[in-house]
């Protein structure tokens, strides 16, 4: 079973008001075990980047002058891409500007039905718990020191190793991987599962018997100046 997992970073939050796409890294999984082989690129966005965006990735907007466009490499990222379910973290906003960047070449929009959410694995296993990529290693143990600003290669590689923890870690490889697939895939899409019926059981009796209740009341005449008594 092939996954891609990726992320992307952008010069701002939403591609509608003409953010877009200046990174992309993508790590592949066979069976859950990373293969070594990898897809990044860095794009010239088109426009200025603004200071709050450089200071989360470093990218600069003369460091990324000379890059290719979008449109230059979208066939060899179609092509790594190919089938495969695409696991990211917050995965709506990755997607979203990967499909305008899409958009903008010409190119059909990657299907949603692709689409894996850690945010939303990490929510179901650990309500009410931090779910940023920072805090989810630290939960599972997996090594950031690396990681000072965020970068898509980078990030994607320690999205991997959470992934693999995720869904039942590197064990799974021993020919349960499939398994373990369609139940992540189903937790995800189907959080309100129905309980199946059980079989209807009489209510067991719970009061005292008669005999029961004549050795209380024996024990109750032995107490002396028993607190429910206005005297003793």
């Amino acid at each position: 079973m092939r996954e891609i997992i990726f992320d992307t970073e952008t010069t701002g939050f939403d591609p509608k008001a003409g953010d877009r796409l200046v990174e992309i890294g993508c790590v592949e999984l066979v069976d859950r075990r990373e293969t070594g082989v990898t897809f990044h690129a860095y794009f010239n966005p088109e426009r200025d980047m603004p200071a709050a965006a450089e200071a989360v990735h470093g990218l600069s907007i003369q460091f990324l002058s000379d890059k290719p466009l979008f449109a230059t490499r979208v066939d060899e990222l179609i092509e790594f891409l190919g089938d495969a379910p695409l696991v990211a973290h917050n995965a709506a906003f990755d997607f979203g500007f990967v499909n305008a960047e899409l958009a903008r070449a010409g190119r059909p929009a990657l299907d949603m039905a692709r689409m894996c959410c850690t945010v939303q694995m990490a929510r179901r296993l650990h309500p009410g718990a931090k779910h940023s990529l920072d805090a989810l290693c630290t939960r599972y143990g997996i090594d950031r020191s690396h990681r000072v600003k965020h970068g898509a290669l980078l990030d994607a590689e320690l999205l991997a190793h959470l992934y693999i923890e995720m869904t039942g870690g590197r064990q799974i490889g021993l020919g349960l991987a499939a398994d373990a697939a369609g139940a992540v895939a189903s937790a995800v899409a189907d959080p309100v599962r129905t309980a199946p019926p059980r079989a209807f059981r009489e209510p067991r009796p719970h009061g005292p018997t008669p005999a029961e209740l004549a050795r209380h009341a024996e024990f109750v005449a032995t107490l002396t100046g028993p607190l429910w008594h206005d005297s003793p």
